[in-house]
């Protein structure tokens, strides 16, 4: 490996599924922490599809943090939350929601897309959940997604996160954000689940998105990946590192460790694709940083 675990001193990992969890997670946030801090994080961001993180990720940053690294959390609007729920919204942003997540395990295109096949991130829920589609056959939106633009756009510290809808949902909802004047953007791993076009994400990005690059999705990486390799390099063809978040999306079971998996993952990328470590810092480092107004 021509890079040394020192590239992961300033890391800011925006995607780690770390308990406590309905689903079965390979670290708690406090184990997180631990690793984080001696591996030279600055930060890390906890996302759950289930439950906010913002009570659990509070509590260890202020009562278990010894080395500086900054623990954040968010929300995602499935149907465990009532979906477009503005009153959870509201209250997770009252408790420093950084996240804002379209639906993840409830839109139907997750649904549809994991049929057959268990999801790993996936809680053992006795409720059936049917699928959110929230984009209408004439091509609008459903008006309570609306309503959940309007409030993040009102406050410019929140991140919209797309989530698990299909390629058309999340163009949808990004012309209408960039519309209503979000401010700040992430496409989560738009070549899995998403299967959007990498033009759509050269659009995205174009348009002030940022497209997540994330480790978990690679089965060159993580026991569960789907994607081949090759992906990588089409991403970093068509999206400049100025618009990627390079993160994990680690924590499974299963799965490697989210720091141990990140480190891996930043290897290939420079040792396979040619990623340069400037390259890494903006996408690791300086761009999750400005989208947690870290450096503000």
């Amino acid at each position: 490996m021509s890079v040394t675990k020192k590239i992961l001193e300033g890391f800011i990992d925006m995607h780690v599924h770390a308990g406590p969890s309905v689903a079965t997670r390979k670290v708690d946030a406090a184990q997180m922490l631990i690793e984080a801090e001696n591996a030279g994080y600055r930060a890390f961001l906890v996302k759950d599809h289930y439950f906010p993180t913002m009570m659990g990720t509070r509590m260890v940053t202020e009562h278990l943090g010894k080395e500086g690294c900054l623990v954040f959390g968010g929300i995602a609007l499935n149907n465990s939350v009532g979906a477009f729920n503005l009153n959870a919204l509201d209250a997770a942003y009252g408790l420093g929601a950084k996240t804002v997540y379209m639906p993840t395990v409830s839109a139907l295109n997750h649904i549809v897309g994991h049929s057959g096949d268990h999801f790993v991130g996936s809680g053992n829920m006795e409720v059936e959940d049917k699928g959110i589609v929230y984009l209408n056959e004439d091509g609008s939106l459903d008006p309570a997604v609306i309503k959940v633009l309007e409030y993040i756009a009102k406050r410019p510290d929140l991140i919209l996160c797309t989530g698990h809808g299909s390629a058309a949902e999340v163009d949808a909802l990004i012309e209408k954000a960039v519309q209503l004047g979000v401010q700040k953007i992430v496409v989560n791993h738009p070549h899995f689940l998403v299967n959007a076009t990498y033009e759509q994400m050269k659009k995205w990005s174009e348009m002030g998105a940022f497209i997540e690059l994330n480790a978990a999705v690679f089965s060159s990486i993580a026991k569960s990946g789907k994607c081949p390799d090759e992906m990588i390099g089409k991403i970093l063809e068509f999206v400049p590192a100025t618009k990627i978040v390079l993160d994990s999306d680690l924590g499974q079971k299963v799965n490697i460790g989210p720091v141990e998996g990140m480190y891996a993952f930043i290897c290939k990328l420079v040792d396979e694709f040619g990623v340069t470590e400037d390259q890494i810092d903006i996408m690791g480092k300086k761009n999750p940083a400005m989208l947690l107004g870290l450096d503000d």
